[in-house]
């Protein structure tokens, strides 16, 4: 076991950030020019979702400090991986963005020699949602960076990140992990029956973590097919309206879910902090923090919204790549080989040209909802233009 096992199909990159690892440590010890070449004070790692790029950026981090240069079994392996190494900081966010606040204590930590590790790690999980002040302090800090710190930006796509900061940085994308490499893993580390990691990895398209939720849990494997079965219910405007209004309640539905028991812990924990409840609180002010941390997990819930109505579009996007394949005997395994029989018929009372522009209207309503329009506006929309009325 070492720190690179779960970068599933990654070969390439991890060889990349191997040499770096060992660029860094030639550079511990005095030595320069070749040995030390492959190594930089700065990186952006992108790929598409759930291509692994945090976990990258965290194994990248571990690797690091570890002597062994990732062994992952030492203490410096284990508490860099799990967040808790003191000269490792992760700044990832629930929010919409991160704020320039918390950037600037992230730069002040950099600036500090390392205390136990051999480097000072600062990883952002999600670079691409940096606001434009938040951006611009980190700049001055990857420009004149402290000897020892070495910076980690992870984000989808190199346009996703502003070019000042970019410029300054070397950059490693990964790829999309190869459906074969997921079903592997899943059998491997999660115990999955190989026909159903099987189904898993080809409906994830790749997304690691989606594959583990789709072995691990029926409900989110039902909701999934309900989703699949939108394009088969929509007989009529009334259909399509109504087929839009569920996947909006879906999506508050299962993200109310996921925010309950973080909701609740988080203000227990902040009561506690501020003394609510003791002769020693101050009622003025813990209220005006329970008031800022409701607007963050309001926030936050919003957020997790998109992000599943966003996973219901990608999903059905999957769909109308199949009735195209089939349409245009492309050959190509199906991505939902379990519906076969209907995207055959789909395919058949339609034409690949409608098919196309069903696909460009999932892509619009994904730029739609990711801008702020009325998700249910939106999703209107694309029921709409997905009937074949």
């Amino acid at each position: 076991m070492t720190v690179w096992d779960d970068l599933v199909g990654q070969e390439p990159a991890v060889g990349v950030l191997q040499r770096a690892v060992a660029g860094a440590a030639a550079r511990l010890r005095g030595e320069s020019g070749a040995a030390t070449a492959g190594m930089t004070h700065a990186w952006l790692i992108t790929g598409p979702p759930g291509s692994g790029r945090s976990n990258a950026g965290r194994a990248f981090a571990a690797a690091l400090q570890c002597e062994n240069q990732g062994c992952g079994e030492c203490s410096s392996c284990r508490t860099a991986l799990s967040g808790a190494h003191p000269d490792v900081s992760l700044i990832r966010t629930e929010l919409l963005s991160i704020r320039v606040g918390e950037i600037r204590e992230l730069i002040r930590r950099a600036a500090m020699s390392p205390t136990q590790g051999r480097w000072q790690v600062m990883v952002v999980e999600d670079a691409d949602r940096l606001t434009e002040q938040a951006a611009d302090a980190l700049l001055k800090s990857i420009e004149e960076p402290a000897p020892r710190t070495v910076w980690v930006l992870c984000a989808p796509t190199v346009e996703d990140v502003v070019p000042t900061i970019r410029s300054r940085c070397r950059l490693l994308v990964l790829r999309t992990p190869p459906v074969d490499a997921v079903a592997e893993m899943l059998v491997r580390k999660v115990g999955a029956e190989p026909e159903l990691a099987g189904f898993a990895a080809r409906a994830a398209q790749g997304h690691i973590g989606r594959a583990r939720a789709l072995v691990r849990d029926e409900t989110v494997r039902d909701r999934r097919t309900r989703v699949l079965q939108v394009p088969f219910a929509l007989r009529d405007l009334g259909a399509c309206l109504t087929a839009a209004q569920q996947l909006v309640d879906a999506a508050k539905e299962e993200s109310k879910a996921s925010a309950a028991a973080v909701d609740e812990r988080e203000r227990a924990e902040l009561e506690q902090a501020l003394g609510v409840g003791t002769k020693g609180a101050k009622p003025r002010e813990a209220n005006a923090a329970l008031k800022e941390l409701e607007d963050q997990q309001k926030a936050r819930a919003k957020r997790w919204e998109r992000d599943v109505l966003d996973r219901s579009l990608v999903d059905l996007m999957a769909l109308y790549r199949d009735v195209l394949v089939l349409q245009t005997a492309a050959g190509a395994e199906l991505i939902n080989a379990e519906l076969h029989g209907n995207i055959d018929q789909l395919a058949t009372r339609t034409t690949p040209e409608q098919t196309l522009r069903r696909i460009e209207a999932l892509a619009a309503c994904r730029e739609a909802i990711e801008t702020n329009v009325a998700p249910l506006l939106a999703l209107e929309a694309l029921t709409i233009a997905l009937f074949e009325g």
